[in-house]
Order: C-alpha cells, then sequence, then structure tokens
C-alpha cells in the first residue's frame, strides 16, 4: 500500500510554523505496513486542493491531509472536499454536542455561528470525533484512494491518528509488514564506514535495504525489510545486524531508533552510579542541555558551568589568568583547567569541557575559527583533544557538543572491555 500526505497552509508555505505532522504521520503508517510516496505541502487554495486531489486520485491507497479545517473563511478543506465528492455540508449532531459542551461548558462563553459550523461535515464522509477540539476527521473514498482530512493542530491530528485512522486502516486493508533495525555509530563518516561495509552491503538479500543517515558526529544505518513473513524478516534483519557488529563494533553504540548518545551514555551514567558535569565556553551549555533532555537525568548529571566570558573563565570557573595570557583562551590548558576545576567543584567522577572559536570572527582568541579544545576529566585522567569543525558557527557548535559527549562515551565503554 501506498500513501500520500499533504499539508494545507500558506503560514508552512511560508516559513511561519515547520510542518511536524507529516513526520508523525509518515512513523504511524510505516509502523503498520504502509510506504509513504510522498508528502506535499500546497496553499490554502481551494482550486490548489481540487487539483491535488484529481493528481492523486488512483495513484495512491490514501491520501492523508492536514489543516484547513478551523472555523475562518481561509480554512476551505470541507468545502474543497464538497466539491471533489459532488457532496453537500449537512450538521452532524454529536460534533455539534461536542463543540457546544467545549464552548459553553470549558470555555465559559456562548457559542457562536462560527463555531457551530465546525459541526458542518460532508453528507457522505465518515466522520471521528476529535476529542481534543472542534474539527472532527473526515474519511471519504473515491475510486480506489481513501481521502483523510485531519486538524493540522498537532496534538488533535495525532489523537486522532492514533485512536481512530490508524485502527482503521489495520481494519480495512490487508498490509505487508515493513521492519527497521537501525544502528547507530559514532565516530566515522560516512565514506569510511561505507568502505569498511561494502562487501556486507552487496551481500544483502533484495527485500533489505541499506540507507546512510549522516549527521554531525554521528552516522545511523537503516535496515528496512519488506514481505508478508514476519518471522523470516525479524530473522534475516537479526542476521544482518550480528554480522555487521563483527565488522563495525568498534563504532557502534546503539541499536535502537530513537536511542540518542546522550541517551545511551544516560543509561550507561546511571547503570553504574556515576556522575558527570560539564564546563563549557564555546558550545554555550549545549551539552549540558543535551544531557538535561533525558528524562532522569538527575541521578547522573550534577550540572554545568557555561564560562562563556573569559572573566568567568577567571572568577567562577577558577581558571588561572596567568595560563590564559599565557596559552591564549583557547587552548589545550585551558580546556584542561576547565575540566579539572569543574570536576573538583561539582564533586563528578567525570567531566567535559569546550573552548574553541565558533566564529564568525576571532573575538579575543589567536586560534583559527572553528577551533575547538575538548577536555575530558576521568576518575584518573584528563584528556584533551583540538579539533577544527569549519563553519558555519551553528555546526562548530553542534559537532563540538556531539564530540564531547562522544569521547566520554568511549571512554566508559573502554572501562568495560
Amino acid at each position: 500500500m501506498r500513501a500520500t500526505i499533504v499539508t494545507i497552509g500558506d503560514e508552512i508555505l511560508i516559513g511561519q510554523i515547520v510542518d511536524t505532522n507529516s513526520g508523525f504521520i509518515a512513523k504511524s503508517l510505516d509502523r503498520i505496513g504502509i510506504e509513504v510516496h510522498e508528502m506535499l505541502s500546497i496553499s490554502d487554495s481551494q482550486q490548489h486542493i481540487f487539483d491535488t486531489f484529481s493528481k492523486l486520485q488512483d495513484t495512491v491507497d490514501v491520501v492523508i491531509i492536514t489543516g484547513g479545517l478551523g472555523p475562518t473563511k481561509d480554512d476551505v478543506t470541507k468545502k474543497t472536499f464538497c466539491d471533489y465528492f459532488e457532496d453537500e455540508l449537512v450538521v452532524d449532531k454529536a460534533v455539534l454536542g461536542h463543540v457546544t459542551q467545549l464552548i459553553e461548558g470549558y470555555f465559559k462563553r456562548k457559542i457562536t455561528q462560527i463555531n457551530k459550523d465546525q459541526a458542518l461535515v460532508p453528507s457522505k464522509a465518515t466522520v471521528f470525533h476529535n476529542q481534543y477540539g472542534t474539527a472532527p476527521g473526515l474519511w471519504m473514498k473515491k475510486g480506489d484512494t481513501v481521502f483523510v482530512s485531519l486538524p493540522g493542530v498537532p496534538f488533535e491530528m495525532k489523537y486522532l491518528i492514533e485512536n481512530e485512522i490508524i485502527p482503521k486502516l489495520v481494519k480495512e486493508y490487508e498490509r505487508p509488514y515493513i521492519l527497521h533495525k537501525t544502528i547507530l555509530t559514532y565516530g566515522q563518516g560516512e565514506s569510511l564506514v561505507a568502505e569498511r561495509i561494502e562487501e556486507w552491503e552487496d551481500s544483502l538479500p533484495a527485500f533489505i535495504k541499506l540507507a546512510y543517515l549522516p549527521a554531525y558526529g554521528k552516522l545511523r544505518l537503516r535496515l528496512t525489510a519488506r514481505g508478508t513473513d514476519k518471522k523470516m524478516l525479524e530473522e534475516t534483519i537479526a542476521e544482518c545486524v550480528s554480522s555487521l557488529d563483527a565488522i563495525i563494533h568498534d563504532i557502534i553504540v546503539g541499536f535502537e531508533e530513537d536511542e540518542t548518545i546522550e541517551l545511551i551514555l544516560g543509561r550507561m551514567l546511571s547503570e553504574r552510579n556515576l556522575s558527570l558535569s560539564t564546563a563549557e565556553s564555546c558550545t554555550g551549555g549545549k551539552i549540558a542541555e543535551m544531557i538535561a533532555s533525558v528524562p532522569g537525568a538527575s541521578n547522573y548529571f550534577k550540572g554545568s558551568i557555561v564560562a562563556y566570558a573569559t572573566d568567568v573563565k577567571i572568577n567562577v570557573l577558577g581558571v588561572s589568568e596567568s595560563v590564559i595570557n599565557e596559552y591564549s583562551v583557547v587552548s589545550a590548558e585551558v580546556a584542561k583547567a576547565m575540566v579539572l576545576n569543574v570536576k573538583t567543584l561539582l564533586k563528578t567522577d567525570y567531566a567535559i569541557a569546550t573552548t574553541g572559536n565558533a566564529g564568525p570572527a576571532k573575538g579575543e582568541a589567536t586560534a583559527e575559527v572553528g577551533t575547538v579544545f575538548i577536555a575530558l576529566a576521568t576518575p584518573n585522567e584528563i584528556l584533551v583533544e583540538e579539533f577544527n569543525f569549519g563553519q558555519p558557527r551553528e555546526k562548530v557548535i553542534d559537532r563540538a557538543s556531539v564530540k564531547g559527549l562522544e569521547m566520554l562515551l568511549k571512554e566508559i565503554s573502554k572501562k568495560e572491555q
């Protein structure tokens, strides 16, 4: 089965908001074996919506549309549904009752005609109750294609997808199995990893595809298997992962789709009852933000000192002014002093420190733009590495933050061996 996801709204096309709905819907469809053929974002034009429906008709099995179901004049999805399906709008009493209760019972104000119009739905549509809003979901079929219209508000859309649309698709359609397995690696780039696993990749069965998903400092290898025999797919993917692990075991840090390096580190630190602190200059608290994003981080993360300015490095973090004057604020010596001092101040087992020149100008530093020194303090030693992450500024900050966590992960993993 194939699906197309359509988001409606000028606010998406001009960049005023970011479309997060499509990603959520795509993952939900993928989990039940429906392949997303394409994603489209189109304007709030009735003609544009109509033409898009016509183009997709009988080319995919399912079209899921979000947006354009609000109560104002620029929301035209329901009107277009009526035109396309040669239908008319009628009052749905259940929706009207829900809208009335929501407006008068929850918001404590008199319902208006605009609010009541939310209960108007195409007469031929299957209507889905929207527990969290006033716009219901709609399901209509023409030819071989089902058109599903959902509100654009993300939490309303998610409720309808999870509780109404996915169950109905599962009930009404036979679907193949689509299984994914994602291997998370750190420390080597896409081209180098591709060279190492070339023979393994060439030997993959035809029904298993490999995708390279690179990001700053990390590379995800995603295996996707499609077929009708779920057990066979699971066993084959497991065999492929096992043989891959034998080739690149040194850079594999996880095997789950949503596992990040900060999540893996958090689990390792928590299981070993180890603590961590950070002292950040050029990364501006980014490492601390990543660590603290993991639920339960308070079990191992003591805190961070963001010593962005030189005087904060001296007066708060305790870095010697003479060391800064002799070696420059962006240097291995300053990074070493930062990591040692924050580890001592916050009494932790491990600490990470960064000092660098993220750009675009050099500022107080003499080091080239993009230069970053990252220090790691362990219970027994201090390690310092120098990197040049180039430009732009955002790239330097992101790559330095990931690299700091990668250094910690490698060191903790080394203790296990």
